[in-house]
This record gives C-alpha cells, structure tokens and sequence, in this order.
C-alpha cells in the first residue's frame, strides 16, 4: 500500500497599511495589502511560480486572495473558506493599538498560554471556536489525496491555531509558531501524519530585502 505524499505550502498575507499602522484587522477588517504587500507577493510568485500546485486555498478576506493572484493567474483552481479567515478580535478590530490595549491583549495571550483557550477577547472569538471553526476544512485538504501539492494563504492568528491542529500541538502552545508577511511554512502530509519542511521561511523576501523581522505577537489579522 502506498502512502500518501502531499505538500502543503502555507503563508501568511502580505503587509496591510493596518499592519504598518498598528491597527487591529481580525476578520471583521477586510483590507487590501499595500504596495509592499504586492511586493511581498511578488517575491513569493518569482520563487515559487513552478512549483506544481493542484489547488490555491485563501480565506474569504481579500488580503489573503491577493497575496497569491499571480498563481491565481496562472489558471491554477482556487477557493475560499471562511474557515481559514483571521479570528475576530471583537470590539478592536479597526481600532489603534493603544497601551491599554496592548496591556489587554497581552493579558488575554497569557490567559491563552496558560491553557484558557476557551476564552475569547472581548465581543471576538475564541482559540477553541476559531479551532472548530478550521476542522470542515482540515477534513477537506485530508479528503482530496490526489491534490498533490497545495499552497494555503491565510492569516497570523489562525495560522498558528491551525498549524496546532495539524501538528497535535495543544493551542496552548500556538505562540511557538513564528509568522510574518508571506512567510512560508512547508507541511508534509503522509496519509496519516504532518510534519514541517520549512518553518516560516522568508529566503525569498530575504533576497529582495522585503522581510520585516518584528515580534509576531503584535500582528493580529
């Protein structure tokens, strides 16, 4: 009996002006990426254009979608999920990150690592909710075997709650997974395990000096 062999390639959206701003997006906050988003983009189309996807998976958020339109471009099948859009930061989504509000939200992230991941920010979600809102689609990407190869664009939050899910990692421990802007991470997927080739690999913005290397925790959507 074979084992299945398929790779996912998974990246996070390219920069928004909310990012720059320090404005929180979540998914209530349906932004476009800016020019160096575009650029990040591109970046990411150059180095990876001919690698041989079966599908492109985005969010329903059009900073996901636009992050990988030159693949998009090139004819390669492409659908949405709400279930990979960005946890709802509630009541802060719009707004400035303030230092009562970063002292919140760190608050809530201690909470999270201590293992309260049933609670949710305030008027947002939850890590457990936004989790039981990914597993249709974990159950769809196990269901299509002969989808080799697929790249995945989605977003900070629910990136790393997702890449707990994958990996058997309690959501408690989600922090451990580092992201930035069209950072790469390269799942392989067995038939009955994934494991981790690359690990929020920037290489191709690296060498066009479009890596942004700040503390992940800050960037919420």
């Amino acid at each position: 009996m074979n084992l299945i062999s398929q790779k996912i390639y998974l990246v996070r959206h390219g920069q928004t002006d909310f990012n720059l701003q320090g404005i929180v997006q979540g998914c209530g906050v349906d932004s476009s990426i800016n020019e160096r988003g575009k650029a990040q983009a591109r970046a990411f189309y150059e180095v990876y254009r001919n690698v041989p996807f079966n599908r492109v998976y985005t969010s329903k958020l059009k900073r996901s979608r636009e992050s990988v339109q030159g693949f998009v471009g090139d004819g390669i099948p492409v659908e949405s999920h709400q279930a990979l859009n960005e946890i709802s930061w509630g009541t802060r989504e719009g707004q400035r990150i303030t230092p009562d509000e970063d002292a919140y939200y760190h608050s809530i992230l201690k909470r999270w690592q201590q293992g309260e991941t049933n609670i949710p920010i305030e008027g947002g979600q939850s890590p457990e909710g936004l989790a039981l809102q990914q597993k249709p689609f974990i159950e769809l990407l196990k269901s299509r075997p002969d989808d080799k190869t697929v790249l995945i664009c989605m977003h900070g939050r629910a990136m790393r709650i997702l890449l707990c899910q994958l990996l058997h990692y309690p959501l408690k421990s989600m922090d451990m997974f580092e992201h930035e802007n069209l950072g790469l991470y390269l799942l392989n997927y067995t038939g009955s395990l994934f494991g981790v080739d690359l690990y929020n690999n920037t290489m191709h913005l690296d060498q066009s000096g479009l890596s942004i290397k700040v503390a992940s925790t800050v960037l919420r959507g």
